[in-house]
């Protein structure tokens, strides 16, 4: 239950109005049916007495308006029930996606090298859109039920008990039936994590641009639309032999419901042929049952969706309550306002799950107003240098220091706002050249309004700084790799921080802006703390 209560409180904070309204639209929409019961049973044993002249036929025409009264007031509540639930239900959606996105802004970097967690990531992205809101309309259906279902035993008790209990004996077999499906479904979907996520893959691997030229240089499409085409078939192939076991038990549940519905029908034929009940009463107790059966059904699928969900939305929580290792020290110390040195003493590290050590008992000592270069082949945990600077993960033995001091000592938004670095796989942001700068200073309140020799092509693109970069939105301007590169490079410089790193800085730039990125660093050598990564 703890789950259940978890989801249903998560909808109520992300609109707290809409939640009551919907709370309240519930309670009337249950509660309208069955006035017009008593209202219909009224008419028709008005009517049938023949009874319209004088008095009568003015509590006919009183008892006709206030049925369509209260038709026409059951349909407003379901319009505006219904603009609620549209309203309940973006809120959600942008509500659970705020905290998919700052969850996954606060993990660390370790738990996107693991399996499992992508296959818990899959799993909340897939339930956190709708689950919270189905724990809500589960709890809406049961409270709504029992009203409803109140109302109709009090209408069926003066006709006889054993309608109440044929009413009872009959959805048991589809009560069990739902939970039964409900674990089936759950353990396959769970189950199949990964093949599902391996149809995402190759899905997007056939849309996205990225990979578009080498689909169409090495004739990939065919075989990848196999591999998505052959996933789809097992996956569908094993949940039709579930749906085949499941669908059999629903038509034995269905016999079971016709079979009472036949006695409880004829029981109350037997009764108004003898006169024990009016036509009017007939009618009323005969819908009621109807009706009733089918409270009793929304009744059994609610508690039935509450069982579904909080096996499902335990997805969701799973992801949310993961904890970052990578964390802030509770007394943090400030950070040096005039950086000298960076050392890397003793340093071993290796990736979750991985059998050896990227870097083992490594040294180095990184000074201001020097250009420290690293070397090496690949694979010999160069960039990984970068990620242990930046606390991105923290070393297995030995430390990193800055100025002498442990950075797990320092506040984490703090020490990597002292760091400016170029990745060796740089993000191309699709937004505007400026933007694209301005993303390396986006923590300061202040930003140097500087344009390095690098970007002397950003005066060619149609709108200048200010040119959408990329073709993913309208407007944009492709570039070549080696000036996304250039922008990268001017995004590390733009933060201005005392520490710049700059993995395999120039693996895209022509001879030109080469010496435009030497002269760039000759410029910042003297007063900053500059590594320098490249291939052997």
């Amino acid at each position: 239950m703890k789950n259940l209560w978890r989801a249903l409180l998560m909808v109520q904070r992300c609109s707290p109005r809409s939640f009551w309204l919907r709370v309240f639209y519930v309670v009337v929409e249950s509660l309208l049916p069955l006035v017009n019961l008593y209202i219909l049973k009224g008419l028709i044993d008005s009517v049938s007495a023949g009874t319209t002249a004088g008095g009568y036929g003015l509590q006919v025409m009183w008892l006709l308006v206030t049925m369509c009264t209260v038709f026409l007031a059951s349909r407003v509540v379901q319009a505006l029930s219904g603009i609620n639930n549209d309203v309940l239900n973006q809120r959600l959606i942008d509500y659970v996606s705020d905290l998919l996105q700052r969850q996954s802004a606060r993990l660390d970097m370790q738990y996107y090298d693991t399996p499992a967690y992508h296959d818990t990531f899959h799993r909340a992205q897939k339930e956190a859109s709708f689950r919270p809101l189905q724990v809500l309309s589960n709890f809406m259906a049961l409270g709504g039920s029992l009203l409803s279902i109140a109302g109709v035993v009090a209408m069926l008790v003066s006709a006889s008990w054993w309608i109440i209990v044929v009413m009872l004996l009959a959805v048991l077999p589809g009560f069990a039936v739902r939970l039964y499906k409900a674990r089936r479904i759950y353990r396959f979907r769970r189950d199949n994590t990964q093949l599902y996520r391996r149809t995402s893959y190759y899905s997007a691997l056939l849309t996205a641009r990225e990979a578009a030229k080498e689909l169409r240089a090495y004739r990939l499409a065919p075989i990848f639309r196999g591999r998505f085409v052959e996933a789809r078939h097992t996956l569908v192939k094993r949940l039709l032999v579930i749906s085949r076991r499941l669908g059999m038990l629903d038509v034995l549940c269905a016999i079971v419901e016709a079979a009472a519905m036949f006695a409880v029908v004829w029981l109350l034929i037997s009764q108004a042929w003898v006169g024990a009940i009016t036509i009017g009463s007939f009618v009323m107790l005969f819908e009621a049952f109807r009706r009733g059966n089918t409270y009793l059904s929304s009744l059994v699928a609610g508690v039935a969706g509450l069982y579904d969900n909080r096996l499902f939305v335990g997805n969701l929580f799973e992801f949310l309550d993961l904890e970052p290792t990578i964390l802030s020290p509770a007394d943090p110390v400030a950070f040096p306002v005039d950086v000298q040195q960076v050392e890397f003493r003793g340093v071993t590290f290796r990736y979750p799950d991985m059998n050896r050590d990227v870097l083992s008992n490594y040294t180095l000592v990184a000074r201001r107003g020097e250009i420290t270069r690293i070397d090496g082949r690949n694979g010999y945990g160069k960039s990984t240098l970068v990620k242990l600077l930046l606390r991105l993960y923290d070393p297995d033995q030995g430390c990193v220091l800055v100025d002498g001091t442990d950075l797990r000592r320092f506040a984490l938004d703090d020490l990597r706002a002292h760091v400016g670095v170029l990745f060796q796989d740089f993000v191309r942001f699709n937004l505007t050249a400026r933007e694209n700068i301005a993303l390396g200073a986006a923590h300061k309140s202040e930003v140097r309004n500087q344009k390095p020799a690098l970007l002397d092509f950003v005066d060619r693109l149609p709108q200048g700084v200010d040119s959408q970069l990329g073709r993913l939105f309208d407007g944009g301007s492709e570039l070549s790799m080696g000036q996304w590169q250039r922008m990268a490079i001017a995004r590390a410089c733009a933060s201005d921080a005392p520490i710049l790193i700059f993995d395999e800085p120039t693996a895209w730039l022509d001879h030109t802006a080469r010496q435009h990125f030497n002269d760039l660093l000759q410029e910042l050598a003297p007063r900053k703390i500059i590594i320098l990564i490249t291939h052997a």
